[in-house]
């Protein structure tokens, strides 16, 4: 299992006074790693793995900053999934909020492996009835998990994850794959998209997020073990939703910050737009003690074709 690294030092601790308009990380200072965020009619909600008792956590907020925790979205998991390891969960609406569908993680119990799910409900915030089968289970590669859904401009939906090949020794990639009008059914066959061929990234990928921007696909991801410093968040570019994707250098987007205290482990992020059509970044980071993962956010700019991320910030900082 992953090894925690030591307590890093965290730099000065004074904390600036907050103007009315600002702002300071964490936004949520708890447990709440791999976030996904929803915006349904002006208002923001975050979904997060299993903790505090909750499979799927969820928080609600009006502004990204000020969140309210909720209820468990999925307090019934499916006969196939084991309890206490439901990952990663992922929350879209295929019909303009008419209905919602949930991707998740779960331990799949027979084979001990992980595989993703699928559940749907009427509200973002409500009680979501899972399927009864795995929705992708690639058991004979280590099984599934991560993933994400996008929907091109032409309509085209699909569904990312990652194979857990790094489980028990099969390569790792990301993958890529169309899905019917309600996201329940997968559709032609899926492509593999990136795999860890860079030296930070060490023994896998994970966490995809593909977001476009102008004419590009960018495709965003976590690498190497989540339970240390060593986690970071690099992104891959695209011309195509299914690639081939290029990354534009050989050190991620994202790393932790030991100087500042800034960031420890930064991953599991999401991309969403705030309500003057500005997009930030929305990722987890270890606590100072690497006890648990926090949810932080910082606005993601765009200098030409590249994204540039202004943080990780524990200072005072423009609301959104």
């Amino acid at each position: 299992s992953p090894t925690v690294a030591p307590t890093p030092t965290t730099g000065p601790t004074a904390t600036p006074t907050l103007g009315p308009d600002e702002f300071r990380n964490p936004v949520i200072d708890r447990d709440f790693p791999d976030p996904d965020v929803l915006e349904v009619d002006d208002t923001y909600y975050a979904y997060a793995t299993n903790s505090g008792g909750s499979n799927v956590q969820i928080a609600r907020s009006t502004d990204l900053v000020t969140w309210e925790r909720l209820p468990d979205v999925l307090p019934v998991l499916p006969l196939w999934a084991a309890g206490g390891f439901t990952w990663a969960p992922e929350v879209t609406t295929w019909d303009g909020g008419e209905t919602f569908t949930m991707y998740f993680t779960a331990r799949h119990a027979e084979s001990g492996r992980q595989c993703i799910g699928v559940a749907t409900g009427d509200t973002p915030d409500g009680v979501f009835e899972p399927v009864d089968e795995p929705f992708i289970c690639q058991l004979d590669i280590g099984g599934s998990i991560d993933a994400a859904a996008f929907e091109d401009d032409d309509g085209t939906q699909y569904v990312l994850w990652k194979n857990d090949g790094n489980c028990c020794g099969y390569a790792v990639h990301i993958y890529i794959q169309e899905v019917s009008d309600d996201g329940l059914t997968l559709q032609g066959e899926p492509a593999e998209l990136i795999t860890n061929d860079q030296l930070w990234e060490g023994g896998l990928v994970e966490a995809p997020t593909l977001w476009k921007q102008d004419d590009r696909y960018y495709l965003f991801y976590s690498a190497n073990s989540f339970a240390g410093l060593n986690y970071a968040t690099g992104y891959a570019v695209a011309q195509e939703p299914t690639g081939p994707y290029t990354k534009p250098g050989d050190e991620p987007f994202i790393a932790s910050d030991l100087e500042t205290g800034a960031a420890f482990g930064p991953g599991g992020q999401d991309v969403v737009v705030d309500d003057e059509g500005n997009t930030w970044m929305v990722y987890h980071s270890w606590d100072q003690n690497l006890t648990y993962r926090r949810m932080m956010i910082d606005e993601l700019v765009w200098e030409g074709d590249t994204p540039v991320l202004e943080g990780p910030d524990r200072g005072p900082q423009p609301k959104p």
